[in-house]
């Protein structure tokens, strides 16, 4: 997912942007303007020229073009009634955050401080400064047990996964913790799905805006698990499928993913591809909400911006999650989910507390704030 293109460098489903950004363009820098002028024009180099620039972005780019307007309307008539002038960049990113929200709340959507170089933890997405996978075993006899923080471009993680689950192949009950996952890509998923599928299977649908995609190529890179199917005059739109290995002892397994209102962006892909197809029981609460992908951008004066261009539905009823989640099956507390499911699953009441205590998450569980 985390293809590099001119103007959003990186398209991914993390809920809180992608750990790198674009770098802008090399402009002039003009004198401070009144408005924004025509797209496309030189902007200062403070938080009213990324404003401006901002703008241009989300006419272009943004998933839904009415809204993309919208958003850039907005923006626009604030520089030219001065709001941003002047501001420090932290001020800024929070004031044309909560700008663009009040316009339509989004789950992606908004500015931050341009990372520094990609050192250390920024608003612009997880990185590595957390474990990305937890308590990976038997929790029990015949069940097993994983967490997942993220979905990472990491080769590392990728291989971490798919020899969990190699090794794991004689569950019975396969739990996937994602009660504190922030989102990421499709890697991880793409090796966990061909062990669970008796036969290929379709799981979500993914759209990208027609306009980003014809100026700079997919964002998606070239993933397998991805067809292409009809599109629209607006989107270009692929199906994420499973297709099954040669292995078939985890096809009868049984499956729950646990979840919670911090499950953000692509655990939320994960989610609602394993309850569309049916092939795992939800067990917590409502996830996050976050379902609009795409990528960082450098915008001017320290400021940088995640711009949501695709989003992903169920294929059946054409629904996304954004703004409302993915519902679970079993609606208890995030905190008690796997004590249920290890219940369920037949441990007594005791056991099942313990085990679900000492695998507590050390990842806050809580909703992210924009």
């Amino acid at each position: 997912m985390n293809a590099p293109y001119s103007r959003i460098l990186a398209a991914t489903l993390f809920l809180s942007g992608t750990s790198s950004v674009s770098a802008a363009p090399a402009t002039p820098a003009p004198a401070a303007s009144a408005d924004c002028g025509a797209p496309g024009a030189s902007y200062s180099a403070d938080a009213q020229g990324a404003a401006c620039r901002l703008a241009d972005e989300l006419e272009k780019a943004f998933v839904y073009p009415d809204k993309g307007k919208a958003y850039a309307a907005a923006l626009r008539a604030h520089v030219a009634a001065g709001k941003y002038r002047g501001m420090s960049v932290d001020d800024a990113s929070r004031t044309m955050t909560a700008d663009l929200q009040a316009v339509a709340p989004d789950g992606h959507l908004h500015v931050m401080r341009m990372p520094d170089d990609g050192d250390g933890p920024s608003r612009a997405g997880p990185r590595a400064d957390f474990p990305l996978l937890e308590q990976n075993g038997w929790i029990a006899p015949g069940i097993a047990f994983i967490r997942i923080n993220a979905f990472m471009r990491d080769p590392a993680e990728t291989a971490a996964v798919a020899k969990f689950m190699a090794d794991h192949a004689d569950a019975k009950a396969i739990i996937f913790d994602i009660r504190t996952h922030r989102g990421g890509g499709l890697d991880q998923m793409d090796v966990i799905f061909p062990w669970l599928f008796a036969k290929e299977t379709r799981l979500v649908t993914m759209a990208i805006r027609r306009s980003v995609e014809e100026e700079q190529g997919s964002p998606l890179g070239d993933t397998p698990s991805l067809r292409l199917v009809a599109g629209t005059p607006q989107e270009v739109v692929r199906e994420h499928w499973a297709t099954p290995n040669a292995d078939p002892r985890l096809r009868d397994a049984k499956v729950y993913l646990l979840t919670s209102r911090r499950t953000g962006s692509a655990a939320e892909h994960f989610a609602l591809a394993m309850k569309h197809t049916g092939r795992a029981t939800l067990v917590g609460s409502r996830t996050s909400g976050a379902n609009h992908f795409g990528g960082g951008m450098e915008l001017a004066g320290g400021l940088a911006a995640f711009v949501p261009v695709g989003r992903t539905y169920d294929p059946v009823t054409g629904k996304d999650w954004e703004s409302v989640g993915v519902a679970p099956d079993v609606d208890v507390a995030p905190e008690v989910a796997l004590e249920w499911a290890l219940k369920e699953l037949g441990l007594d009441a005791a056991t099942a507390s313990g085990l679900s205590k000492s695998r507590a998450p050390t990842l806050s569980m809580e909703p992210r704030k924009m």
